[in-house]
């Protein structure tokens, strides 16, 4: 079988999304469309991707550096098949083409698989689609066979043709050398005054040549973005497709509509994800956690038997098994909780160990701080790490304990056992298993009374 080579067409200027930014990096699950249409392409193993590029291109190449592409400019937009043109010349003769469109972000692999192979060597494949409604689709024109005869666009379909509901997708797969030579003839004579890439279907009639086609599994497969509205559209498909892909993993979602997966999610057994959840980047829920209404989880490891209570972020952070954390707890990035510790409401700990069975519950700030096991931490505890040029790290040792309101201006040492007492500044190492505290001296003023407010004259 010949070699298998893609062009994805991405020049288009997606003037109906009003943005600065071109269509094709807009994106869907926190992936640019255009990249989203890269790896199913590369899942086809081909032989090289070519990627047309022109409105916006220098931003597209800039963003999109790390895809291994032979990136070609269009200089011009004169229409798709001007497009496909610019790519030909580094496509070898021999190999088979498929042709994708950077705006249509959801196409699968094994449709595609399927178009591929119905285009056979030296044949012609393209893949259509049955639409309740093909408004602004170009039709396929088949004879009394069933063959197809030709496509024709909707600006330059008669009345009775418009009510064709077979559709083209504009994705067809072609053998190089017979497309190279029928975009040679294409002519621009038509409503548009562009080169219809659709056109070389009539061609390849003429030469006696059948044309193959498949269809989609779906039509959201074969859906572009032309506008924000269906933007927010294939979001929703494409999240709802995340979610029974997990819900079929043995993952239960309080409600699948209320769910945005926008990464790699990897889960264990039983795992719960209540309502409003949000997972970026690649995540790993071990098995039974549990996940509160309305959390951010981005770039974690969560181990297994963690109960994430609602509103809570977690960034970049590692989580051992048996932890809880929340509601309302912020871990940033570094973070590593060891197994049993605890971080709870309003609890913001960053760069920092928290070594197993520790307690950070309660309106507290834990920075650059290593942490040993079974530590209590008061309410309105702050480690003091930033000097306003320098960050500094504290140590608490095992089985430490740190009164309510107290900050540990670092670099301190509070070691193993030592107490704190409440409202204390620490300045200096606190030793072991003794209490160390700083305070002013509480006064109580004899014959003080509260103002009162004057009464006006």
């Amino acid at each position: 079988m010949s070699a298998l080579e893609i062009i994805i067409l991405a020049a288009g200027q997606g003037t109906r999304m009003k943005s600065s930014l071109p269509k094709v990096l807009h994106r869907i699950g926190e992936k640019p469309m255009l990249e989203r249409v890269y790896d199913t392409a590369k899942r086809l193993d081909p032989k090289q991707i070519h990627i047309v590029y022109g409105h916006g291109g220098e931003q597209v190449k800039a963003t999109l550096a790390h895809l291994d592409a032979n990136w070609v400019e269009q200089d011009q937009q004169l229409g798709t098949g001007h497009a496909v043109d610019q790519a030909l010349p580094a496509v070898d003769d021999g190999s088979t083409v498929l042709v994708l469109y950077g705006d249509v972000p959801l196409m699968q692999s094994s449709t595609l698989e399927t178009l591929v192979a119905e285009a056979h060597d030296k044949g012609l494949a393209l893949l259509t689609v049955a639409l309740d409604d093909p408004a602004g689709y170009g039709r396929i024109l088949r004879d009394d066979q069933g063959r197809i005869q030709c496509i024709v666009e909707e600006k330059d379909a008669s009345p009775e043709q418009k009510r064709i509901a077979e559709g083209n997708t504009g994705v067809l797969a072609a053998h190089a050398a017979r497309l190279k030579g029928w975009l040679s003839r294409l002519d621009n004579n038509n409503a548009q005054g562009e080169y219809y890439l659709t056109d070389i279907f009539a061609m390849a009639v003429d030469d006696g040549m059948e044309i193959h086609s498949a269809m989609p599994e779906t039509v959201e497969e074969v859906m572009g973005v032309n506008d924000r509205v269906q933007l927010a559209y294939l979001e929703r498909v494409y999240q709802r497709q995340q979610a029974e892909t997990l819900m079929r993993a043995g993952v239960t979602l309080a409600d699948p509509a209320r769910f945005d997966l926008r990464g790699e999610l990897n889960v264990g057994q039983d795992v719960y994800i209540d309502v409003g959840v949000v997972i970026e980047g690649r995540v790993s829920l071990g098995n039974g956690v549990k996940v509160g209404a309305n959390c951010v989880i981005k770039q974690s490891r969560i181990g297994d038997g963690v109960e994430i209570l609602p509103m809570s972020v977690i960034e970049q952070a590692q989580i051992e098994k048996n932890c809880v954390i929340g509601p309302f707890a912020r871990l940033r990035p570094g973070t590593h909780l060891h197994e049993g510790a605890k971080a709870g409401n309003f609890v913001e700990i960053k760069k920092s160990e928290i070594g197993a069975g520790s307690k950070v519950n309660h309106l507290s700030y834990i920075g650059d701080t290593t942490m040993g096991m079974d530590v209590n931490i008061g309410a309105g505890t702050i480690t003091c790490n930033y000097d306003g040029a320098n960050k500094f790290r504290t140590e608490i040792g095992d089985k430490a304990f740190i009164g309510s309101d107290s900050q540990l201006v670092a670099p301190v040492v509070v070691k193993s056992g030592a107490t704190i007492g409440a409202g204390s500044t620490i300045t200096k190492d606190a030793p072991e298993e003794k209490l160390t505290l700083s305070r002013s001296k509480q006064v109580t003023i004899k014959n003080w009374k509260r103002p009162v407010k004057q009464t006006q004259k």
